[in-house]
C-alpha cells in the first residue's frame, strides 16, 4: 500500500461544519423530492454483519484505528466501496466485452 495514500488527511474543517445549524446549510439547488420519488424509495434495512478474521497490515489497521472509534465499522464501510465500485465497473466491462464480441461476429460475417 501506497505511504502516501496512508497520511492523506482531510482539509475540510470539521469543526466548522459541526457548529453549523440547518438554516447555515445552503439548500437552494437541492431539487424539491416528488411524489414519483416517495413512490419510487424502498426502505432498505442493512443486513446483519458477519463476523470474521481478516489479516490486515499494521499500517493499514493503524491508520483506521487514528481516525477514531469504530475501526471495524470504518473497515467495513471502505470494503464495501471497494466492493460496490468493482461491481459497477465488472458489469460495465462485461457489457463493453459483449458489444465487442457482438461487433466481431458481425464483422467476421460480413
Amino acid at each position: 500500500m501506497n505511504a502516501d495514500a496512508m497520511n492523506n488527511t482531510s482539509r475540510t474543517d470539521w469543526a466548522r461544519i459541526d457548529a453549523m445549524s440547518d438554516e447555515d446549510i445552503e439548500t437552494s439547488d437541492i431539487p424539491p423530492l416528488s411524489e414519483k420519488f416517495f413512490a419510487k424509495a424502498q426502505l432498505q434495512i442493512p443486513k446483519s454483519p458477519v463476523k470474521v478474521s481478516v489479516l490486515v497490515d499494521p499500517d493499514t489497521l493503524a491508520w483506521f484505528q487514528a481516525q477514531g472509534v469504530r475501526a471495524e465499522q470504518q473497515m467495513s464501510v471502505a470494503l464495501r466501496i471497494y466492493a460496490e465500485a468493482h461491481k459497477a465497473h465488472l458489469v460495465s466491462t462485461s457489457k463493453e466485452n459483449i458489444i465487442q464480441q457482438a461487433n466481431n461476429s458481425n464483422a467476421a460475417d460480413g
